[in-house]
């Protein structure tokens, strides 16, 4: 028998977006969205210091979710994405190539909206 590892692609981050989506569209009309998000860790050092490391994340939706992102979403809003990892190359003028990695989300939750529904909630009471 032989046994193998399954194949697993999937990342959940949340963090804040450092731009505003790019929204445009393919050749086919199909929509797509790309942004960066910073992802930020605290921790304590050795000295009991509070540190912070920050990650920076490219983050590509295609179809509703992309125009879901282009209406609600600025730099600085909240969002938890669901996705997997894909590679690209990324092509300059001078000729040079670039490999890049980034998330294709499958889900992205808007955390912004959430905290001011909470927020409304307390408010009214």
């Amino acid at each position: 028998m032989d046994l193998r590892m399954p194949d697993l692609n999937m990342v959940l981050l949340a963090g804040n977006l450092t731009n505003d989506p790019k929204y445009s569209e393919t050749r086919n009309a199909t929509p797509v969205v790309n942004f960066y998000m910073a992802s930020n860790k605290r921790f304590k050092d050795r000295n009991g210091v509070v540190k912070e490391d920050v990650c920076f994340v490219g983050v590509v939706a295609w179809d509703n979710l992309a125009v879901s992102c282009r209406d609600n979403l600025l730099r600085g809003s909240s969002v938890l994405v669901t996705g997997e990892l894909q590679s690209r190359k990324l092509y300059a003028e001078d000729g040079t190539t670039r490999n890049m990695v980034e998330i294709k989300a499958k889900k992205i939750q808007f955390l912004d909206a959430h905290r001011e529904m909470v927020e409304v909630m307390e408010a009214e009471r």
